[in-house]
């Protein structure tokens, strides 16, 4: 008997719930007739989606509109958040369903993993030099990275072959570009200085779903993750757009304040060869110039510059960067010698005292020194991270242990000052 009553009130139990759940349905479609509830989602939907600038979110803004004027003029501007169903809101309260509220809230707080943007320009015989300061790039670095290539087009099938075989490490993602210039002056800009190298001026134009940029030479090898250099923009202050090494230490060697015929940023100049860019404000900034009292954005100024100095510039599209960087000194932020080490700090004695220091953090191998015998540290950290096999995990341990034997290589032949630089290259390395 006792069974049977234990079933009973179950079944009224259950009845009673459902007849509750049955008059909030009810109450809510009441409310939704009437333009409240029904519409409040979408537009906390529209709310949150359209401050983000992103075309997904501009799709949803646009639906989630058209609810906020669907709905009653007696519902005020928040919404209340409410876990029962049936509770009886204020006269002049629309609710919010916690499902939708807390889905939201959630996707807020979600935020996409960070990506460093990588860039280089490979023209010529650099195929190799390219790829194996890639390969740095990916021993050493945390986050992963969005390599941006730029090359001529005999040389994407190679590229493409190379980078699809390093697929495996799920660290990269990459884009090959063609070398494209303005079509009026392509070939002017073609051949200034170096084939190709003046392309890195018209990145901020080309990449412009790109807000920073890290753009490097082919010499270039990284000794310390790429994260590190990438978190110098969150020094930039309000006016800084970029950031380079000065080309000099010492002004009694400098090139720029001997013979420069233009204007050059500071006492020595700097050097392009490592850039970092927040690109998104170079798109925005509006430059001084000599040319003329209107300040030009980065478009409209390459150009004319290009016109009034080319018959005074040596080192191409470097120069164009002194010039624009010597009339607008308040956007360039200059970072230490060791993140764009140059045999210039160590051909004529030790003049970088933060190499010194801390080791070299960014290597860059010009003079073609990677390939010749007059800076043998130079060519020995080139050449370990050139075989390195990338196939195999590289270990912590095994990042320092790469450059190891390079040490007795030059010992025995009794060059103390290049051991002394190798030393400091590898002294940076993190175990």
């Amino acid at each position: 008997m006792r069974r049977y009553l234990r079933v009973v009130v179950l079944c009224l139990a259950c009845g009673f719930c459902s007849l509750l759940y049955a008059f909030s349905q009810l109450a809510v479609s009441l409310e939704e007739g009437a333009g409240g509830v029904g519409g409040k989602p979408q537009a906390a939907a529209a709310s949150w989606l359209g401050g983000d600038g992103r075309g997904a979110g501009r799709g949803v803004g646009s639906s989630g509109s058209a609810a906020h004027h669907g709905r009653s003029d007696r519902c005020k501007e928040f919404s209340l958040c409410y876990w029962n169903p049936y509770w009886m809101l204020p006269s002049d309260v629309c609710g919010m369903n916690c499902f939708w509220e807390a889905a939201f809230r959630y996707g807020v707080k979600m935020q996409p993993i960070e990506r460093v943007h990588l860039a280089v320009v490979a023209c010529g015989e650099r195929l190799e030099e390219t790829v194996t300061m890639l390969k740095s790039a990916l021993i050493f670095s945390i986050k992963p990275l969005q390599f941006h290539i730029f090359a001529e087009d005999q040389l994407h099938d190679s590229f493409k072959g190379i980078l699809d075989s390093w697929s495996f490490l799920q660290t990269f993602n990459y884009s090959l570009y063609p070398i494209t210039f303005p079509s009026e002056n392509a070939a002017e800009w073609k051949k200034l200085f170096k084939p190709c190298a003046s392309q890195r001026l018209f990145l901020p134009l080309i990449l412009k779903e790109v807000d920073s940029l890290l753009y490097v030479d082919t010499d270039i090898l990284f000794l310390r993750p790429v994260d590190d250099i990438w978190s110098l923009l969150k020094k930039f202050n309000s006016t800084q757009i970029a950031a380079m090494a000065p080309e000099h230490e010492e002004p009694r060697i400098g090139w720029y304040n001997r013979f420069a015929r233009h204007p050059y940023y500071g006492k020595t100049g700097v050097n392009s060869g490592v850039m970092l860019m927040n690109m998104t404000r170079m798109r925005r900034k509006y430059f001084k110039n000599d040319m003329t009292t209107v300040r030009l954005r980065w478009g409209d100024i390459l150009m004319p510059l290009l016109k009034k100095y080319k018959l005074n510039i040596t080192w191409g599209d470097q120069d164009l960067l002194n010039i624009i960087f010597f009339h607008n000194p308040e956007s360039l932020f200059v970072f230490p010698c060791q993140w764009n080490y140059r045999p210039d700090h160590c051909i004529y004695g030790s003049n970088c005292q933060e190499a010194e220091e801390e080791g070299i953090f960014i290597l860059h191998g010009n003079r073609g020194v990677y390939h010749d015998d007059k800076q043998p540290a130079f060519r020995a950290i080139y050449e370990a991270l050139r075989n390195e096999n990338i196939h195999q995990k590289t270990s912590p341990v095994k990042k320092k242990k790469i450059f190891n034997h390079k040490h007795w290589d030059l010992k025995s032949q009794g060059n103390e000052q290049n051991l002394s630089v190798l030393l400091k290259m590898t002294a940076s390395i993190p175990y």
